[in-house]
Formats: structure tokens, sequence, C-alpha cells
């Protein structure tokens, strides 16, 4: 499964144009494909302090990531652009018509990339300790 994302990287590549075009839409498209209308955004969860959708987003998209790349300067680097890309995408959305820049949804962008840097640091810390 591991080496499954390592040879097949546009599964990364893709998921990172899903997102961008989501993002970048003027409106959502997931609300038109699921009620018909652009204004209404799909909630899988409640929100609290973060955006849950946001969060779940970017937990699957580092996931894939760091499948994909398992280098160690693989691993930095492809952290630096996961937390560039959630800050950048996020702002964007102050300047595109019905969408809006929100600190909920910054803050659960983040809170996803950094849960899934830890837990990915984690992992390979203690494969490295079996070794």
């Amino acid at each position: 499964m591991i080496n499954y994302f390592s040879k097949y990287k546009f599964i990364f590549y893709l998921c990172n144009l899903i997102i961008i075009f989501l993002y970048l839409f003027p409106g959502s498209v997931l609300g038109w494909f699921l009620y018909k209308d652009l204004s209404l955004q799909p909630r899988i969860t409640p929100d609290f302090i973060v955006s849950t959708n946001h969060l779940y987003t970017y937990m699957v998209l580092s996931a894939v990531g760091f499948l994909t790349f398992r280098k160690n300067n693989q691993f930095n680097i492809l952290s630096i652009y996961l937390i560039f890309l959630s800050i950048v995408l996020e702002i964007l959305q102050y300047f595109i018509p019905n969408r809006s820049f929100e600190f909920q949804d910054l803050f659960g962008n983040l809170a996803g990339v950094i849960i899934t840097i830890i837990l990915f640091y984690f992992f390979k810390n203690n494969e490295n300790f079996k070794n």
C-alpha cells in the first residue's frame, strides 16, 4: 500500500489540482453537485474551533503526499509546500466572488497539515528505531 503511492505520483498531483479547483471556484461545486445550489456548502461534521471540512481535506492531502514522497529531504519540502498551499489558497478566497477568507478555515487547513506532519514524523521515527 505504501509503495503504491510512491509509484503513482499522479494521485498526489491530481488531489492537488482538485483541491485548487474546489478552493478557487466562485461558489461551491460540491454544493451545486449535491444540492443544486452554488451557495450551499456541504458539512461533514459540525465545526468547533476550526473548520472540520478543511481539517479533513488537508489531513487526506497531507497523508497522500507523505505516502508519495517518503525520503527525509522530500518530507521537509513537502511539509513547507503543504503549509504554504493551505495559507495561499485561503487568502486567495478573499479575492474570489462568492468566496470568503475565514480564520476558522485557515486554522482548519493548518491543523490538518500539522497533525499529519506530527503523525508521520512519529511513524517515521518508530520505523527507523526498529531497523
